[in-house]
């Protein structure tokens, strides 16, 4: 018998699962023209979760709900070269003032689409078809993953415990790999 490396493998997602990091640099940002640190929960929540696994907060802001503010907090973060992850909280529902998707898709390199599919189905198990309106996204960007997620509680809760947490180190280790841009 053959042994396969898909990633649909287990054995293969398990070698890769162990070959990922386990304490990684993290940077926040929250997308609110209301919030500040003190208010956001959301913010706050995502921190607590991530340190609670023993990864390591670098950086923690607020930013309006602008594409440019969204946008240059990205490159900041990038730039600075600390954190192999960006989550960003906020601004990805339907309102015209939720941008949060147009502002970090073009600084892309890759779009991981299964995880905006995922979170919507886990979504719709809780919320039901109220789920279809979040626009949460992933990528790859200058050898760094970026997560975008909603601002609820709830949701940051669910993207964090069933998504982010368990798969970011995975991300980290695929984004490296040959082929993909390294970190600027």
């Amino acid at each position: 018998m053959t042994k396969h490396h898909s990633p649909y493998h287990s054995e293969s997602t398990h070698e890769h699962k162990s070959e990922s990091p386990k304490s990684i640099a993290i940077s926040v940002v929250t997308v609110s023209d209301t919030r500040t640190l003190e208010t956001d929960t959301g913010g706050a929540q995502i921190v607590e979760l991530l340190e609670a696994a023993g990864h390591k907060l670098v950086s923690r802001e607020i930013v309006q709900d602008d594409k440019f503010e969204i946008a240059d907090a990205l490159r900041r973060i990038l730039a600075a070269e600390q954190a192999r992850v960006v989550v960003f909280t906020g601004g990805t529902g339907l309102s015209p003032r939720d941008v949060t998707p147009e502002a970090l898709e073009p600084l892309l390199d890759r779009v991981v689409p299964g995880f905006g599919e995922m979170f919507r189905m886990l979504s719709y198990a809780e919320i039901g078809s109220a789920a279809m309106m979040s626009r949460a996204v992933a990528g790859l960007a200058s050898g760094r993953v970026v997560f975008a997620v909603p601002g609820s509680r709830a949701a940051v809760r669910l993207a964090m415990e069933k998504l982010i947490l368990p798969e970011m180190g995975h991300l980290i280790v695929e984004s490296q790999k040959k082929g993909n841009p390294k970190p600027a």
